[in-house]
Formats: C-alpha cells, structure tokens, sequence
C-alpha cells in the first residue's frame, strides 16, 4: 500500500464525507474532531480538502507543532524539494528570531510570511494550506493596498537606468550593501543591480546595457552565481516594517472568505495570543521609541471576533470555551503502540494485525533503513514479508492505527525510538556561506604567513608599475617595518596565518635564519613520523591475526536499533570496521569525528561482532568518568543482547575488582571497560580478539608501550574526537587505515544559541526551565578565583538549586566525586572551568550557560556547546557577552558565528582549526604542536606537502610515476611578467572581495574550474576587461610550465624565458621526458633555442607579447610529454 492508496482510503471515508457535507453548507459552519492520534490530522485535513476547493489554514498551538504538521501534508504530497512557488503548502512564520523578542526582525521568515500573503491573494490560494501558530497569526501585518502601491515590476527590455532603479529600491526602504545575502538588501556594481525582494525566494540580478535591462537573473545568495533566467520580476518591501503605523491589519482578516480554519487546542491557541501582546507590553514599555504593542499584535479579543466569520474544524480539549458545533465527528483513532525497539513484539503485532485483517504500512524514507527493517523481519517472520506489512519512502512525525479504515501506519523513528526532527527553510544558510568567507578572507592588519619569508601583517593590495604598465601586488609588512611586495601570481605561498586564539604572533625578520631553521625542524620530525608509521604497518600486514565471521541476525537488530539514523561516514566507518576483522591480519583502525557525531556507537558495533564470535573485548579510557560513561552507553545500547560488560576504575573496591579480573579470565565477562588498569599484568583475557582505544593521545608513554604489545595479534580500534589534519591523513592513509566522521547525525536537533548580556532574567528563565523539564545544567565561568561568588550568585537567582562546583585546580578524586554526583543527578548545576569540554556526555544535561564568552576561541565555544543536545531534548547554549559595541571585531565575528553555526558540523572546518593544531601535535609530538601555533595552520599544511615530497623523492614507485607523467617533477612554477595582468577596481571596487577573487582563480587547478570562475565572474560583474581575462590565462600557464618541468617562467619584453629544474644533479634530466623536449627543441631551432647561465638551463621563445601566445608556443611541447 502506498501513500496514494492511503489518502484514497480517506477520501472514500464517510467520517470525512460529514466534515465536506457540514462545511459545505452556506454560513461559518464548525466542526468538532476527536479521536484523532498521530498524524492521521494531515490525512484527513488533505482528503477533506480535495472538495472543499478552499484555501485551508491550519492553526497549531505552538511553533513546533506546526513544523511537524507542515513537514508531514508537505511530505504527504510530495512536495519536499519542490520550489514554494510550486508547492500547495506553506509554512507561515513569525517574522521575529525569537519569541517574545520584538527588537530582532529575521528577513527570511519575512520572506516565507510574503509568499504566503501573495498566494492567498491570487487565484492559486484557493488550493493552498498554510500552516501556522500563534506568535505568527497575531502579528499585525501591512494593508494590501500599501503593498500595491510599493510593488515594481522590472522587466527584460525595459528602459530604466540603475542609478534610478537604486533611487526607487531606497524609496522602498530596501538597504545598500556590497554584495546581497538576505532580504530587503540591494547592490550596484556598474551595469548590474542585485536585488533580494521580499517575494521570491532567491535574488535577483538585472544586467543592464546602457539605460536597457538586457537580462533578469536568480541567483544563489550563498555562492551569488546565477541559477535561472525571468522575464520579468516583482519587486515588494518589507510587509512587516514597523515604521508603518496606520496601515495594518490582522492576518485572519486578509483571508479568502470561504477560506476553513482548522484549529488545534483552541485553549492554548488564545492563550498564546494573549501572552503575545502581554509580552509586547512588558518589552516595549520603557522604549519611547518603539510602536505602540497594538500597533503591532492584534488582542485576544479582535482575533476571536475574526475567526468566528470562517467555517473551521475544531480539534483538541475545548473545554471552558463555550462553543457551539454544527456537527461532532469521533474517528476513534489511536496513537500507534509503544515497541521500545522489541522486534519480537512488533513481530507479533504484525502476525496480530494480519489477523484482524488490518493492513500494515511502515513509513520509512532510508533506503539502509528499510533494507535493516526487512533483514530483522527476514529472520523473525520468514520469507514472504509482504504478507505482513509494505513500506512507503515518506516520513510522517507520528504513526497511528485506523480500525475504521483496517490500516496500521507505523514511523521507524517511533519504532526504534528515535528523535524525529522537523525541516523548515532556513535564512542561516546564506549567512553562513558568508561568515566563512569573513573568517577565511584577508583583511588589512591580519596576519599571514609567506613559506619562504615566514610571518608579516598583511596591509592591503597595492598598485604597481612595472614598465609603464599597472600591476596588484600584496603588501606584507615584517619585522622593523621591511616591507614585502608578493605578486598576485605567488598567492599560494601565502596563508593566513591561524594559531591558538587570542594568541598574537611574533613578526620574522626578512633575511634572518629564524624561520628557514623552524621550517625545517618541522620537516625532519614529519619525516621521521612517517617513516616510523610506515614501518609498523608493514610488520602488521605481515603477522597473523583472527579472521571474524560475516554479521549474524543479532548484529542487524543491533544496529536497526540504533536511536539516530546513519550518517554516510558512520555507515562507512562500520563497513570499514568490519571488513577490516574479516581480514586473516590484525586491525589497526583510527576512527576520527567531531563530538556527538556516533564514534561510540561504531565501536559497539565492533565489540557485538567480537563477542558475537566468542572473544572478548577490551575498551580502554584515559579518565575514572569516561569508564563509567562508557559502561553505562554500552550496557543500554546492548542490554536486549546475550553480552556481559564490567568496568572497573579506582572508584571499585578491591573486592569487586579481584572478582571482575576472575571472571574475565574465567571468559565469563565479554566486555571489559577500564583505565590504564587494564593494560596491568595481573589483568588476563582468556580470549581477547578486539582492544578499542579512546583518546589514544591522551594517555602517557608507558601505556602506549604496553599498547604496542597488546596490539601486535590483536584487533585495535581507536577513537578521537580530535580532528587529524588533512595532509596528515593523506600521508597516513598508507600507514594506518583511517576513517573520518564528519557528518553530524540527521535528526540531531541544532543547539538554540543566544548571546545575551549578562543578566539574572536570562540565568533565572534558563535554569528554571531546564530544571522545570527535569534536566540539568552546566554554567561554565573560566576564572578560579571569583568561581564560589558566581555559585552564591546562582543560588540567589534560583533560590533552593543544587549547585557542584569543579575546576582543574581541585584534587582530582574529589572533583571526580563531585562530576559522578552530577552524572548520578545529586546536583542542578554543575558550575566549572572549562573542564567539562572534554568528553563528559550526560544526556540530562541540556542547557548550557558561558560566562564572558567573548574570551573563548571559536574551538571551544564549539566543543563546550557539543555537550549538550545529545538527546532527543531541545538544548539551549546561552553565550553571556558584554555589550557588542564594546567588543573587539573579532569577537563580534566568533560570538555571530557560532550562534549562527548551529546546526552541528555547520561551520565546523572553521571552528576545528584550533582543535586540528592541537590534532598535530598530537600526532607530531608536544613540541611541535607550539611550531604549528607559531607557524600558522594554512602554512603547516604547505610545509607538511612539501616535506612529503621530499620524502617521497627516493622511494623508487613515485620515481617511476613521473616517468610515467602520473607525478610533476616540479612542485610550482613561479611566473615573473612586466604585463598588466590584474582585476581593475573599476570592475570590483571592493578590495575583500578582488583578493579572494585573486585567491578562487588560483586555486582553479583544471580547465573545468578555470572555465566555471570565467563564467561567474562574468555572471557576477558583467563583461571581463581583456587585462582580467589574461591573468586567468596565466594559471594555466603556470600549470603547462609545472607539467613540463620548468620552476619559473618570465615574460619581459616579449620575450618568454622557461627555466628549468635548478638542480642540475636532478634525475630530470635523465628521464625519458627531458628527452622529448631536447628532441622537440632540436626539430624547431626557429621557434625556441636552449640557453645555460650560472649552471641554470633555459628554454627562450622570441615575440612573446601575450599570456595566450606563450600558451600557443608551449602546447606543442605539453602535448607531446603527456600523450
């Protein structure tokens, strides 16, 4: 049965016939629905919509309701990735970020509540469903008739020229800015105007010729690229501008008038409402600036007036409201059963409905999802499963059984018992695109780090003329003011420079040995690092391990029951994983992901399979809590499975710990999870055939020794939740297999994040509602010395709260005692340093508060925030700033970014490159972890590249790949030119914007890209200058010269000179390559001749005068070393 079938189902029902027949009736008809559970709501709402032919606007109680109604009619008809102008069903938000919050309007919620007016007022409302919520509806919104008169239309081949078009789009209260990324934004680059109106989802770009608007363009804000040509486009400002004081109305009010209201939970609806404009009151009170609340919220009393002139469909308690129906309709309806992830009693449950004769439909849109479904069915209900139940690829938030119309709609969220998550259109997206760009982009007085020179400051693009013709250079300014002028063809060999925050670096000296020793200091530990790990993966191929069997039945229940969907990585990982034990040689796996993102859960799947097996498990952790923490995630994950687990840590007496070694050595525990104890002489395996290792990097010399023992014939897993550096991972991938979680789980609410000022409403509404839902709460204040006054503080604010107090200055058995108490839930708060960032998971845990958050790196308000929304509970990081106005630029940048970073694994590249410093060192050894801080991130990972080469040089497989042109025998090809080759500032003004430009062409290493950065640039800016098309010309210059073998070419007076590799010891000039160029040279003495100075070979072309000539004369000799 399908999802068509099932709407059919109700359309033929009778029970919905009685809501069509009553609501077609002349007059506000109202209909009272009960026995309804699940999403059966969404169902009947669209079957008794299909003859209605009226707009139906469903009113939900709060915000997330709606979502979750939206999501399922939209699901339900197929619409999730349609356009809105396509789809029947819109979402109607509050134009405000946050509820309650009257001061901060979202441009994108705006948007989505334009687009819902819009179709309301056209012929195509007369088939839509809007779905809505309180805060949303009692928002008073701008008379038609002021829209109407501030609408422009452009059209393609209209005269209007920009400079008007900017005079009108200001009228409108649209605000100027460079480059357009959200609603009710403009820009002007010469001949092209980017508009964000207020009803289309993306922007559009008018390209003008002359006074003419030659074309009309959407276009991505995030990647600001194109996506689709209009003839014509509507322009509309800001329905909901605040200014507008005497033009407003109420939502209901613009409303079709045969439009139906379904409403749920009518008492809190009004409730809702009326808090609205109480709030209003409050907020607005002191402000003599701010409008009047009823010039914005419509009261409780107007909207119950409003409401009675529609016909509507009641659902939800109604007691107390003195309502009269037309017609009560039971569905008798009820909420799917509880299966608390028991297969063999949802088996017996299908076996129960097919002999009532009810027809089972199990909702799951995963593909890995329903095969694991039908492999745990396969095994309990035999083979011919489409007997007992079918499955439909949509997700609906809520199952329900239907004996009326003899249906079971089951969700597999609810069946493995799941946290589903509701999808609505975010504007956060374009933001982020943004703030990345912001964090990564160069701006004067940044430092930055050169490979050669080592670290300057970076003071801005500056003019140059070379030969009477103008060139851009960087200025980099080093050590007593020397200045350095660094062509825009050598961007790659600069980086900016990103160490430890808050940490400023020491500006080099041009001409002192200080950054060519630190340089290659690094590169000899790197060498040494590889070469060892090389080593010991060639003696682990070669032993003899224990070849596990393929996965049982009892392996697939584990893992279909698993609380989150797979991510691609961990799917992935646990593939991996497993071949790898089913491989006749020991294991040696990293797992690497960010905090939360399921590393445990891969690793219980490693440990069932060993037990599965019959051999034992040792899982090592560096700190007393992890091994309880552990103890406690796998003893739930695997407590419905044949499988003992044991910990033990100081915290076990001696007693319990003699009897745990007994039986382990007895084989009568399968699991045992420990600290360093484990590793101890009197700890016995009778059969150990998988040790998995947390935190390797945490644990000190003598265990790692006693690790490399245990490893030699037995499977090993390792586990970190710190990031190993990209070049790291590429090196290694031969040394040690590796996989890499990046992917944050799917349904994972995104942690609601705030920066606030300081203030005891904020502390006290935090803490009281967390407490209020029976959570915890972790209050992180980084300075030991006034930590016990911040505790008192807390106490006044909520007065009776149990607060703990941990810092790293404590004994560390009593601050362990004090974390167990607040793991074992014997305290509210748990107020710390910011100790509680590494590791600590405590699910009960969901709100957490920073004090002073400006002084954290962008790092560690990322992990500090990974500790809580780890569950299917909404979590709150509350980030407590002073003002913004008297914070440095930097911290206003890293507090926006990561509250807009929400969404786990968003902006996570950004706010890891502190953590993949520290991942180096690790790896690289302590010291060296201070180098990279130093040196800069970006310009480790260039010195470790080239340090690879080096390595690589002699090994005589990487030879034999640059016979075979498979490898470059240089690593760049540096161009020197006295031609004008640049972005002129009458095409980008914006200096940011030309030097990341300047660094997107560089980084263009093939055709493709060469070809996609042309045509958005031409897409962004309008007709290319000939001085900007030869400069990108020169990358594929530079690329035909490093292919052939020449480390620099100069272009002077046309004149083209290509020197070769600068070592005349090279094997270069042995290869078979050399060869054809020698033989080619020889045939065209007209066109190229050889030329040796100072020992240094050259290859010299006459009448060069362009990049694309030297390209001509330089094709001949690519094509023939690489055909």
């Amino acid at each position: 049965m399908n999802i068509q079938d099932l709407l059919s189902l109700f359309r033929k029902d009778t029970r919905v016939q009685q809501i069509v027949n009553t609501l077609e009736d002349a007059g506000a008809k109202r209909v009272k629905l009960s026995g309804i559970a699940g999403s059966a709501n969404a169902f009947i709402i669209l079957a008794a919509a299909r003859k209605l032919s009226a707009s139906q606007v469903v009113i939900m109680p709060d915000r997330e309701s709606a979502a979750y109604l939206f999501n399922d009619l939209e699901n339900i008809l197929g619409e999730q990735s349609l356009q809105t102008s396509e789809k029947k069903v819109l979402f109607y938000p509050s134009s405000y970020k946050r509820v309650f919050d009257f001061e901060h309007q979202d441009p994108q919620h705006i948007l989505m509540r334009t687009e819902v007016l819009n179709r309301l007022g056209s012929e195509a409302g007369k088939k839509s469903f809007v779905v809505t919520y309180p805060a949303a509806i009692s928002e008073l919104i701008t008379d038609r008739s002021y829209i109407r008169e501030h609408t422009l239309v452009l059209k393609k081949s209209e005269m209007l020229s920009p400079d008007k078009l900017a005079d009108r789009l200001l009228e409108m209260r649209f605000d100027r800015v460079d480059f357009v990324y959200e609603p009710g934004q403009f820009s002007v680059r010469g001949g092209i105007v980017d508009v964000y109106s207020f009803s289309e989802e993306y922007p559009v770009r008018a390209d003008f010729f002359g006074d003419e608007i030659s074309s009309l363009r959407f276009f991505d804000p995030a990647s600001q690229i194109s996506v689709s040509e209009r003839e014509k486009v509507t322009i509309l400002p800001n329905v909901q501008d605040r200014m507008l004081k005497n033009l407003k109305r109420s939502f209901v009010k613009v409303l079709p008038s045969r439009s139906v209201l379904w409403m749920d939970d009518l008492n809190s609806v009004f409730e809702a409402v009326d808090m609205q404009i109480d709030s209003a009151r409050k907020t607005l009170s002191g402000d003599d600036d701010a409008p009047a609340p009823e010039d914005l919220l419509t009261t409780l009393e107007s909207f119950k007036t409003d409401i009675q002139k529609f016909r509507s469909v009641i659902t939800g308690p109604v007691a107390g409201l003195n309502l009269s129906f037309d017609e009560t309709v039971d569905f008798g309806i009820s909420p799917q059963p509880v299966f608390n992830k028991n297969f063999e009693l949802l088996s017996e449950k299908l076996k129960d409905n097919v002999a009532e004769g009810m027809a089972t439909v199990l909702f799951s849109e995963n593909e890995k999802q329903q095969s694991r479904l039908n492999n745990v069915f396969a095994d309990l209900l035999g083979e011919e499963l489409e007997n007992y139940y079918s499955i439909t690829p949509v997700t609906i938030h809520e199952g329900f059984e239907d004996q009326a119309n003899a249906i079971a709609c089951y969700t597999d969220h609810q069946i493995f018992d799941r946290y589903h998550r509701y999808r609505i259109r975010d504007g956060f997206k374009t933001r982020e695109s943004l703030n990345i760009k912001e964090l990564t982009g160069l701006t004067p007085g940044d430092f930055i780090t050169h490979i050669e020179y080592g670290i300057g400051k970076f003071d801005g693009l500056e003019k140059i003329n070379n030969n009477g013709k103008e060139q851009e250079a960087i200025r980099i300014i080093y050590g007593n003011n020397d200045l350095l002028y660094v062509n825009i063809h050598s961007l790659h060999r600069i980086a900016k420079y990103v160490g430890k925050e808050g940490t400023e670096p020491k500006l080099h000296r041009l001409g002192s040995n200080a950054w060519k020793n630190l340089k290659s200091k690094t590169k000899g530990r790197v060498k040494d690092i590889a070469k060892e790990l090389i080593k010991l993966y060639a003696e682990r191929k070669s032993s003899e391990g224990f070849r596990f069997s393929g996965d049982t039945y009892l392996q697939h229940e584990l893992e279909a029951s698993f609380f989150y969907e797979d991510t691609p990585d961990q799917f992935s990982a646990t593939a991996d994983i497993k071949s790898d034990m089913e491989k006749a040689y020991p294991m040696d796996r990293l797992v690497c992901g960010d905090v939360g993102f399921g590393k445990t859960e891969v690793a219980i799947r490693a440990a069932f399979k060993a037990v599965n097996d019959s051999k034992q498990v040792a899982i090592l952790v560096p700190t007393t809590i992890l091994a309880l923490q552990h103890y406690r995630t796998f003893t739930g994950r695997l407590r419905d499975f044949p499988c003992n687990i044991e910990y033990i840590n100081r915290f076990r007496t001696t007693k319990q710990i003699k009897d745990i070694l007994k039986r382990v050595e007895n084989g009568d525990v399968d699991i045992l999870i420990g600290t360093h104890r484990i590793v101890s002489k009197d700890v016995k395996f009778k059969d150990l055939g998988l040790l998995v290792v947390d935190e390797e990097q945490k644990f000190g010399v003598s265990v790692k020794e006693k690790l490399k023992q245990f490893k030699v014939n037995v499977d090993t897993l390792t586990l970190t939740a710190t990031p190993i550096p990209r070049t790291l991972q590429f090196s290694m991938l031969g040394a040690r297999d590796l996989s890499v979680i990046n992917t944050p789980p799917p349904n994972r609410y995104p942690v609601h994040t705030e920066v606030t000022a300081f203030s005891s409403d904020v502390i006290r509404e935090a803490i009281s509602y967390e407490l209020a839902r029976g959570g915890q709460v972790f209050f992180v204040h980084n300075r030991v010395q006034n930590i016990m006054d911040v505790s008192d503080m807390i106490r006044k604010f909520v007065p009776g709260v149990r607060v703990a107090v941990g810092h790293g200055k404590m004994d560390g058995k009593i601050l362990e005692k004090v974390m167990l108490d607040f793991i074992e839930g014997k305290y509210d708060v748990l107020l710390s340093t910011t100790i509680v960032e590494s590791g600590l998971d405590i699910p009960n845990a969901n709100t957490m508060i920073i004090n002073n958050a400006q002084n954290f790196g962008l790092s560690d308000l990322h992990q500090l925030r990974g500790r809580v929304g780890r569950t299917n509970k909404k979590a709150f990081c509350y980030l407590l700033a002073p003002p913004l106005s008297s914070l440095t630029q930097d911290a206003i940048k890293r507090l926006r970014a990561i509250e807009e970073f929400s969404t786990l694994g968003s902006g996570f590249n950004i706010a890891m490159r502190d953590l993949d410093i520290r991942g180096a060192g690790d790896l690289l050894g302590a010291e060296q972890s201070g180098f990279i801080s130093d040196i800069g991130y970006d310009m480790f990972q260039k010195i470790l590249d080239e340090a690879i080469i080096e390595l690589k040089q002699n090994d005589p497989a990487f030879i034999a790949s640059r016979e075979e042109g498979k490898s470059d025998w240089v690593t760049e090809c540096v161009l020197e030119t006295d031609m004008e080759l640049l972005i002129p500032d009458s095409y980008v003004s914006n200096i940011t914007e030309r030097l990341s430009l300047y660094r997107e062409l560089e980084n263009s290493d093939n055709d493709e890209k060469l070809a996609l950065f042309r045509m958005h640039l031409k897409d962004r800016f309008g007709t290319i200058p000939p001085q900007t098309l030869e400069l990108t010309e020169t990358v594929r210059l530079r690329r035909m010269g490093k292919a052939i073998g020449f480390e620099k070419i100069v272009m002077k007076k046309n004149r083209l000179s290509c020197a070769f590799i600068n070592n005349p010891e090279s094997p270069y000039f042995q290869s078979v390559q050399f060869g054809k160029i020698l033989q080619y040279a020889q045939m065209n003495q007209r066109e190229c001749a050889f030329k040796e100075r100072n020992k240094k070979l050259s290859l010299v072309f006459v009448e060069v005068n362009s990049v694309r000539a030297a390209i001509e004369k330089l094709t001949p000799i690519y094509d023939l070393i690489t055909s």
